[in-house]
Parts: C-alpha cells; structure tokens; sequence
C-alpha cells in the first residue's frame, strides 16, 4: 500500500527529532458526552427521553480514541488510506506533523488538513547540500511554513528542521507566535545569527529546549546568552557547539544556575576547560555534555592552582553522554576516566587522538552503546573498542583527512575486529581507503541484525586491495544476510552483479547511496525494479544513463526522492521522466552558470510533489 504523500514519515539516521507528546491529554478533543448523547435518564416524571447516538458516530468516536495511542509515523499513514472517515480521524488525532520534503505539500494544505498539531518537523534540502554539492540559494525557506503555522496553530510547541534556510525574522514570528512555545531543533540549517536567536531566548518564555546542530550561525555581535529571562527558567537542553563565536561566560554560567531542569549542555570550542569545570559544579544533573573545547584558552596566574577536573566529572553521577573534545589537550583524559563506566554515548568525531589515547579511555567504557570517533585511532584503537564494548549499537569512523589520495590508517582490520567483538552491532558508518571482501562478509555473518551498513571506500573504483577482484561479494553478503537492513551505501569497484544482488535481497532497503560505482544501466535498472521499499536514491560518478533512468517509471511516485550528479543523463531523458509523471518535480541544476553543457544533466533532483512546481527556483535551477 503506498503512504499517505503529505504525512509519509522516514527512519532517517542519524538525528530524530523528540517524539514525547503524549496521548489523548495533549490534544484538546470535544467530549465524548457531549457527543453521544442529547440527554439523561432520571427517575420518575423528570426522566428525559435517551436518544441513541448514530452508529457511525460511535465508531467515529472510538477510532478516534484510539488512533490516539497509534505512535508510529508509517502506522499512521496507512491507517489514513484506509477510508474516509479513518483519514478524517487520523488527521484529527495527529498532534505530530512530520514534513519530509519542505515541497512536497504546501504549507496551507499541510495546514488544513492537520488541525490539531503541536508539533512539527521538517527537512528541507538533500543531503548532498553537506559537501557542498547543490547551488548557493537553492532553496527551502522556513517563511512560507512559519507564517501558515502562525496563523493555524497557535498552541504549537515544537518546531524541528533539518537543512532549512531560516532567517532571524522567522525566528522573531515564531517567538511571537506561539505562546506557549517549547522546543527549537536547527539541524544544518543557515540564514539566522545571533540577533535571532535574542529573541527567541527572550520572549519564548516556556522554553525547554533550544538545540543548534550544526548549523550555520551568523555572528551579529549580539550577546544571545543574556537575552533568558532572569527569573527561573525550564530550560531542559541547550547545545550550540556550532556557534562560532564567543559567548558571554558569565551570563551563561548564572543561566546554567537557574535551570535546575537542565539535563543537555553542548559547548562551542571557545568554551575552555576550566569554564567547563565552573558550569559542571553549578550543573551535577547533567545527563548529556559536550565539553567545548576540552583545552585550556586562558593562561593561569602565577601559582594559581588549576581545578580538580577529575573531581567535577566525579560529582557527575548521571552522566550517559559525552561529546565534544573540539581542541582536545590529551593531558586532560584521565579527567572523565570516573564517568566512563556510566555511558552510553561517547563522540570522540571531532578529538584527533591516537590509538594509546583511546585505549587509556576505551577500557572504562563497557556499556558504550553509541560510539563516534576519527580514523586517527587506526585499527589498534578498533580493536580495542571491539574488545571492550559487547554492547556496542552504532559506531561512525570518520576520516581526519577525506582526500582521495590519503593514507588511511583503518582498514579491513578494524572492521572485521569490531565485526567479531561487536556482535550487536545495527548500524556502522565506516571511512577507509582500503577494504576487503573477506571482511565485509565476516560482518555480514557476524552482525546479522545489521539495519545500517554504510561503508565508504574514499577513493575511485577501488577494489579488494588484497585480491583485486571487486567488491561484489562483500556488499551481496550485506544484503543476503542483514535481513533487517534498510539503509545502504556502496563504493568501491563495484559491477552490475553487485546492484544485482542488491535487487534480489534488499527487500528492506529504504535508503540507497551510491558513488563511483556500477557497470552499466543495468545495474541500476536491478535496484528499481527490485527494491519495492526504496524511498531516497542517491547516486553520484556513476555510468547510468537515461535507459537506467526511465526504467523507474513505475517506483519514482513511492519515493521520496531521486538525486544523481555527474552520471550520464541527457536533459531530454529527464524531460519524458517529467512528461510521463506530471506530479513528479524534475529539477536540473548546475554548479557553473556560464558552462555550456549542451543536452548533458550536471545534477538530476527529482521528488512527488501534491503542489506541482515550486516558484521560489534560483537561476542555476531549471524545473522540466
């Protein structure tokens, strides 16, 4: 059955945003007394005659009371298909709109059907605009959406948007808006500064969250960290470790006094260590910390004693996450050795530590669930990982240095260590220059409740460095054995054989990622017509022409997107894409306004959309 396109929801990786609203009590719904019956039975001559409600309201009624309790995004899409009245109920109970694509609906219908939301969710961009890859302005601004939510849903309380432009007027709307305001979540999002993020610290009165995930934050020389009321405040979490800019410590260090409920603390990296000692003792109920810096900035008196650091993270009994280590002084580890035990969830993605440095940390940590780290702890340090944390969920490898030409100083080694240490193992996100088949097989067989496999070999066209041969054998393991799998990414050299085998086995496959890979249109031909779940397609430096194209006809209208760059798309294979699916929007792009590229695609961004065309399109962006 395919999903309901305006409310269709996503698994995506790597950053949900909460979903904690609650049932019926969230939600303002008429009485169901009021509802059912148009009078009361008393006794004697004062009794009122009953009148029966109507079956169909009945059912109405209790659908809806029950569609309450129906927490799953995919659950409550189908349930909208239905019928009728099953979609009229659904729409009515939904206090959580999520918006996978900001053009895929309009804010005003999104608007008239959900009336009752108080929150909402929306990604805007694809990620290929992270490296880079999309022109300057492309696109999905918060405007249209904040000035529709402004007028139909005054109660809302959270807002989270991944890849939007978002301006500092928007953020001023929204702070006046919606009174009893609660959650802000900007992930990957640009267009704001300091100036606006004053004003939603001062006027969102009830603010319990405010989170800046890797943003692009402007700086207006506006010191946004005094803008809190100075009264008693709710704050729960706040991160703003991509602020570039300083902040005033000491309107911070009394805001951190008075949020007796925060649990959530990220620092940028102009947040020294010894400020980070200060907030810990103001702040032992922490349950999430990103450190800052995790260095010391400013230079010490002569003979001034320096902060017991250890004793800080000592008193921090609840600690579960740590993150942060943007300037790291090695000197300064031992300094969590007491929280180790404890965590969950430790990001070493930004600290260039060495394999000692880690093992010194690593050995403490045997309830490690999440664990993000650079590629500097070379295959000793993922060994001793796979030593230590039976427990491990997800583990990311990222490279220090991303360069096709570099040496990697992880391979196959810690792969396959982690695969035999790590048996738990649902999700990797692994950077290498080398690997093998061997070793991607044994993690196949080892790690069998695999849903997240995402294995990039930088480099182009590389194969088992070992035997030469491509990768075919390895990623067709993935696929055959990770029965739970539902998002993937290939490279290295792979043949039609390996897109093959994707085809035949991945069932499951929700997301695909492809790059510098594949033989011919056959190979992506076996991807469309195999995998009936696939939703997000992203292909780049590949050999697939129009033929691979257009043999996705019958799919393209249950995904959510398709994005090929540098393939072998001509403009008129993607003009019949747009003429045989008239609710599909085909966007070309190209980076370079002057090239003259003839009838050859750049950059192919295809999406359904309920609203046809978007009006709001740059110059290097032609809509077929």
């Amino acid at each position: 059955m395919r999903e309901d396109p305006v409310s269709e929801m996503s698994e995506d990786d790597d950053r949900s945003p909460p979903s904690d609203l609650g049932g019926p009590a969230s939600v303002t719904v008429s009485s169901n007394k009021t509802r059912n019956c148009t009078g009361v039975c008393g006794s004697g001559s004062s009794s009122i005659e009953f009148q029966a409600p109507y079956p169909d309201q009945v059912l109405e009624n209790v659908l809806e009371s029950v569609l309450y309790f129906l927490t799953s995004r995919r659950d409550r899409s189908a349930a909208s298909l239905v019928c009728k009245s099953w979609y009229r109920a659904e729409a009515l109970t939904r206090s959580e709109l999520f918006i996978g694509n900001c053009y895929a609906v309009s804010p005003r219908r999104a608007t008239r059907r959900f009336t009752r939301v108080r929150s909402m969710s929306i990604k805007g961009k694809p990620r290929f605009a992270d490296f880079n890859l999309m022109p300057t302005n492309w696109g999905a601004y918060f405007t249209p959406w904040v000035a529709a939510m402004a007028k139909a849903y005054p109660w809302l309380e959270k807002v989270y948007l991944k890849r939007m432009s978002v301006s500092d007027d928007d953020l001023a709307l929204l702070s006046e808006s919606f009174p009893g305001f609660k959650e802000l979540v900007l992930v990957c999002c640009e267009g704001f500064g300091t100036s606006g993020l004053a004003v939603v610290a001062s006027k969102c009165r009830q603010l319990r969250v405010l989170d800046l995930i890797e943003s692009e934050v402007m700086d207006d020389d506006v010191d946004w960290i005094s803008f809190f009321p100075e009264s008693q405040i709710y704050l729960e979490s706040l991160t703003f470790d991509c602020v570039e800019c300083h902040v005033n410590f000491e309107a911070l260090e009394k805001l951190v006094i008075r949020s007796p409920s925060l649990k959530k603390l990220r620092l940028n990296r102009l947040v020294s260590i010894g400020q980070l000692y200060r907030l810990m003792i103001r702040a032992p109920q922490l349950t999430h910390l990103g450190t800052g810096s995790f260095s010391t900035l400013e230079v010490n008196a002569q003979g001034e004693q320096e902060p017991d650091y250890i004793s800080a993270f000592s008193a921090s009994k609840s600690l579960v996450c740590l993150s942060g280590f943007r300037d790291i002084w090695s000197d300064y580890l031992p300094a969590i050795y007491p929280v180790c035990a404890n965590l969950t969830n430790l990001n070493f993605s930004y600290a260039n530590i060495n394999p000692d440095q880690l093992k010194s940390v690593i050995c403490y940590c045997g309830n490690l669930q999440i664990f993000w780290v650079l590629d500097s702890i070379c295959d000793e340090g993922l060994q001793a990982v796979a030593a230590k944390c039976k427990e491990l969920r997800e583990l990311r490898v990222f490279p220090v240095d991303p360069s096709e030409d570099a040496e990697g100083p992880v391979s196959e080694v810690g792969l396959q260590a982690i695969s035999e240490g790590c048996r738990n193992l649902q999700s990797i996100l692994y950077f290498c220059q080398r690997m093998t088949n061997a070793a991607v097989i044994a993690m196949s067989k080892n790690c069998p409740d695999l849903v997240v496999f995402r294995l990039c070999i930088m480099g182009r066209l590389r194969p088992d460095h070992l035997t030469g041969e491509p990768m075919d054998e390895g990623f067709g393991a993935i696929v055959r054995n990770c029965k739970k799998l539902t998002r993937l990414a290939v490279s290295g050299l792979l043949t039609d054989r390996a897109f093959g085998y994707i085809g035949k086995y991945g069932k499951l496959v929700r997301t695909l990622s492809v790059a510098f890979a594949g033989d011919s249109d056959m190979g992506l031909k076996y991807v469309l017509e195999g995998c009936p779940k696939l939703e997000k397609l992203e292909i780049r430096d590949s050999p697939f022409g129009d033929a691979a194209l257009s043999s996705g006809l019958h799919h393209y209208y249950n995904m959510r997107f398709l994005w090929m760059s540098s393939c072998k798309l001509s403009r008129q294979g993607c003009r019949e894409i747009a003429r045989a699916l008239p609710h599909l929007v085909v966007e070309v792009m190209k980076t370079d306004l002057e090239a003259e590229v003839g009838d050859y695609v750049e950059t192919l961004y295809m999406y359904r959309s309920l609203e046809g065309p978007r009006d709001d399109t740059p110059q290097s962006v032609e809509i077929l």
